[in-house]
């Protein structure tokens, strides 16, 4: 796929590159990953800036026991890479896995750095995109820590079926393993079991052929018991 072919199948990214330097349009290679490819290692050299232009990906924290705690999940359009190259630090922190099939368009460090010095509305557009991760990463953190299990998974079910668009009559079986929901909430196996059990038991999901799913009904019963959390804890404060 060439520049000119993924700017006609996302016609949005002619906002991030109104400005440009012309001679980086020669530059850029494209391409495009399937799920499940790693697109950078954490401790890693970082040599290359990347635009996703199409398909999700998650960034995650893969620790020596093996274990892996994903940071945030991302969606088009979105950048690989400028956190670390902004902070002027050689190797990223984290790692970056596709979750979808993703196009993604790469410079060097190098082009992305000059490109960021001549041209202010795309340096305000990544900044922005740098601030909502921030601001999502810390709120996120934030919940983890003061949140009990039993909220943090509705958390999560409430937001898959906001994003799924679910409708009176409607019921969601979710596609992730524990071991990926484990890696996505941050609980650990034997509390997700027993926290997925307890709202089971309470008819705020049920199980079908192994996996957590959610009718339109318990996903309004979720978003009540959600409210009783954040009640409990402003009471507490």
């Amino acid at each position: 796929m060439t520049f000119d072919e993924v700017l006609a199948k996302v016609p949005q990214l002619n906002d991030y590159l109104i400005n440009m330097p012309k001679e980086l349009k020669n530059k850029f290679v494209v391409k495009i990953h399937p799920p499940g490819t790693i697109i950078h290692h954490q401790q890693s050299d970082l040599d290359i800036f990347g635009i996703v232009a199409t398909g999700e990906h998650r960034v995650i924290n893969i620790f020596e026991n093996g274990n892996i705690f994903m940071i945030e999940k991302n969606e088009p359009i979105d950048f690989i890479g400028e956190v670390t190259i902004l902070d002027g630090m050689r190797q990223t922190s984290v790692t970056i896995e596709t979750i979808t099939e993703s196009i993604i368009m790469y410079i060097s460090r190098e082009d992305f750095e000059e490109w960021i010095k001549k041209d202010i509305h795309f340096l305000y557009l990544v900044s922005q995109k740098v601030a909502l991760k921030l601001y999502r990463s810390s709120s996120n953190r934030g919940a983890k820590l003061f949140y009990p299990p039993t909220f943090l998974l509705l958390d999560y079910l409430i937001q898959y079926a906001q994003r799924e668009d679910i409708k009176k009559g409607e019921t969601l079986i979710l596609k992730q393993t524990r071991e990926e929901l484990y890696e996505e909430v941050s609980i650990s196996v034997k509390t997700l079991n027993r926290t997925i059990g307890k709202l089971k038991q309470d008819g705020v999901i049920s199980i079908i052929k192994g996996k957590i799913a959610i009718s339109y009904d318990q996903y309004k019963l979720a978003k009540k018991m959600v409210k009783y959390y954040v009640k409990q804890d402003v009471k507490n404060n």
